[in-house]
This record gives structure tokens, sequence and C-alpha cells, in this order.
């Protein structure tokens, strides 16, 4: 092991690369964002590793493991174990995430909340409230929130966290206090949805061969459960059921590269509605466009009409068009 030194974020992406695909996988799940982009680094920092050094983390891993009797862990013992591995300046900010009264759980769960959800929670709240919510989550995440706030307040907002200084603990504890209270928990009940709806938004994320492979397998264990997800998922060949207005307002949106993809892979119904929805020009140059695409491969159509779908989640989630889905429709019929 002397020949290879090796830092503790490498001999644990030594250890989960030797344990296979499947066993990563279900370890990356159980980790937090920092932690799996800590090791995905020192993974791509490895080289190769001789089988020898692989026996001999592995053997160390296991004895660890097998000699430690009663585990304890506190905030001191987790100190002095990242104090081998990092930085003490990063060592101090991750125990101070910890410590703090709203701690990395509560700002990492509202930073996986849809930006327009959040968005639309925080035009009511004072601009410092909204404010110190933006300083404590991810940059990327912060303005796409800000770019859906009104813009007067968004202004309000941001004059706010130019003058704001070190964010005081009570100061903290209350803005936890009322997220925890008004907004988190609403947010909880409200995502309580049937697992047939959690399966088909996923599905809806699949490309077309990998969906039908696995919907294909499903209708040989459970039929009724296929059928229910299919009716649920939005595909893009449902964008036929926006009305006109709406399509109109989708249009103006997408990336005219991005359509010209995703029709020439579409029904020619859906492409006529799309053309009769554009200027008798623009359905011209959009004609031209899928014409001079030529061959094109399935994978390309797929990502582009999955993108063009999100985009109409996202404006449906923001008020500017109403989406129909299969559940919809039945309920019509």
């Amino acid at each position: 092991m002397a020949s290879h030194p090796l830092s503790g974020p490498q001999k644990a992406a030594a250890v989960i690369l030797a344990l296979g695909d499947g066993h990563a996988a279900a370890l990356f799940a159980r980790m937090h964002e920092d932690e799996i982009r800590d090791l995905s680094i020192a993974m791509s920092s490895l080289g190769t590793i001789p089988a020898p050094v692989i026996e001999e983390l592995c053997q160390e891993f296991g004895d660890e493991l097998g000699q430690a009797g009663n585990l304890v862990g506190t905030f001191e013992s987790t100190e002095r174990l990242l104090l081998k591995t990092l930085p003490r300046d990063r060592v101090s900010q991750i125990m101070e995430e910890i410590r703090g009264p709203a701690g990395r759980t509560m700002w990492d769960k509202l930073g996986n909340v849809n930006e327009a959800v959040l968005a639309n929670y925080l035009k009511n709240e004072y601009p410092q409230t909204v404010a110190v919510v933006l300083t404590k989550v991810r940059p990327d995440h912060a303005a796409r929130v800000l770019s859906l706030l009104p813009e007067g307040f968004a202004m309000e907002v941001v004059m706010r966290m130019l003058r704001m200084e070190t964010i005081q603990k009570e100061a903290l504890e209350g803005v936890e206090r009322t997220l925890k209270a008004e907004f988190m928990s609403n947010l909880a009940r409200a995502q309580r949805r049937d697992a047939h709806e959690i399966m088909a938004e996923i599905f809806n994320n699949l490309d077309r061969q990998a969906e039908g492979r696995i919907l294909s397998a499903l209708e040989e264990r459970n039929r009724d459960a296929a059928e229910r997800i299919r009716g649920l998922m939005f595909t893009f060949e449902d964008l036929s059921r926006v009305d006109g207005a709406g399509l109109q307002t989708l249009l103006r949106a997408v990336e005219k590269d991005k359509l010209a993809l995703a029709l020439k892979g579409a029904s020619e119904g859906l492409r006529e509605l799309f053309m009769k929805n554009l200027t008798e020009r623009a359905a011209k140059l959009l004609r031209d466009d899928i014409a001079g695409l030529g061959p094109v491969r399935l994978r390309d159509v797929d990502e582009a009409q999955a993108a063009i779908v999100a985009l109409a989640k996202d404006m449906a989630a923001q008020g500017q068009l109403m989406l129909q889905d299969g559940r919809e429709e039945e309920m019509l019929s």
C-alpha cells in the first residue's frame, strides 16, 4: 500500500468500484449530493489500481468494520474523521451546517423543491425572509426562483441580499420554523400521491426503448397497473390536447431546432396542429427545417420531444397553459 498512497475519499471510491455497479448504485442512493460529488472526483483521479492494492483495501475495510464493536456517532467523532480527509476550513463549514439551527437536511430538502412551487410560496413572504432562503439554497436554484418572483419584489430581495451580513442564529431559527410550519408540512401533505402517478412521471423520463421494455414486462406481471400508468403518462402526442392559445404560448418558448427534430418523429396530425398555430411564414420555415434534417436518430427525437414536454409542464406549473392528462380525458368521455 505504501507505493500507492490513497486519500480517504480515494479509498472509499476504490472500494465502491470494487463492489460493482449494482452495489455502487444502492450506496449512492443513500448519499448526500456533496458526498457523491466528492467520491466522483476521487474516482476520476484513481487511475489504474493493482489487484493487490484492491485486496488490501477490502481487507482493511473488513477488519475495521469487524473490530468496531459498539459504534457511537457524535459531533466530535464526526469532526475527527472529517479532519483526516478534508481541509480544516471545509470541515468547519460542514460542522457549522450540521450543528446549525437549520441543518443540512432542511435546506437540502428545500433545494429540491420545484422552483415554481417555491417562488409561488416565497412571493407572499417578507423580502428579508426570501433573502435568507435564497442565500441558503444552491446558487443555480436560487437564480431560477429569483427569476420567477415579481420584478419589483425580486429587486427588494436582491437589495436585502446585497446588504446582508452574517445571518444571526435567531433569524435562521425563525425562518426555519416558518418554513417547516407553513411550507414543508403543506408540501409533504400535497405530495402524498398515488404510486402510479409517481411511476408515470418516471416513465415519462425514460427513453422510448426503455419505456417500452419495462412497460411490456410490467404488463406480464400486472396488466392493470401497466394500463393505469400508461393512462397517467403525459407524452409529446398529448400536446394535441392543449388549446390553441396555450400551444401558441408554448411554440414561442420552444427552441426552433428542437421543435423541428421533435416533429420529425411526430404523427402527421400533431405536426399539422403545430403548423396551424404558427404564422404562415413560420410554418413554411419549420417545414423546410424538418425536410432539411434528413435521417435522424430515434434517441435524438425522443430527447427533443421530452425537452418540449418538460417545458410544457413547467409552463403549466406557472399557469401559462393548461395540460390534460389521460385521467381527465377518461373522466370527460
